[in-house]
């Protein structure tokens, strides 16, 4: 190759590289960390019922890699978690199956999951509610639904 191509060949891979770096940073600009809770009360079961326990569910969701990493707290149930998990897509007020279980029904919960397309969506529309279940309870004892 002589000189005179290669300094064009050379100019010219400059100038994608140097064009492209907007675009990757655009990219990377609209990555966002999404805060999440949910207030865990018995009230917001549907049915509802009339437990005096409480909880918390937090959150936060990575748009980037989908991942959510979650924390949930409860206590004062009307015996031991049976099972703890996300449900959705479901608006307040009405049940929808689970989404992702969680490994363990001992508060506090802690865990991350990545998510799908779908998933996230209906995450981040709010259409995912946590839910503690327990023997008395079991369609659920508390629950709440995420939203930001």
């Amino acid at each position: 190759m002589t000189k005179a191509k290669y300094r064009v060949c050379a100019t010219l891979l400059g100038m994608a590289t140097l064009s492209g770096l907007p675009i990757v940073t655009a990219v990377t600009a609209n990555a966002e960390m999404v805060k999440l809770q949910a207030d865990l009360k018995g009230d917001n079961e549907v049915p509802p019922n009339n437990s005096s326990g409480s909880g918390k569910a937090e959150a936060t969701f990575d748009t980037d890699t989908k991942t959510l990493t979650y924390m949930i707290t409860f206590a004062g149930l009307t015996g031991p978690a049976m099972g703890a998990h996300f449900h959705g897509p479901s608006e307040a007020g009405k049940n929808a199956g689970i989404v992702l279980p969680f490994k363990t029904v001992q508060s506090p919960i802690q865990g991350t999951a990545t998510l799908t397309e779908n998933q996230a969506a209906d995450l981040l529309a709010g259409k995912w509610y946590a839910n503690i279940h327990t023997a008395l309870n079991p369609g659920g004892e508390l629950r709440g639904q995420m939203v930001k």
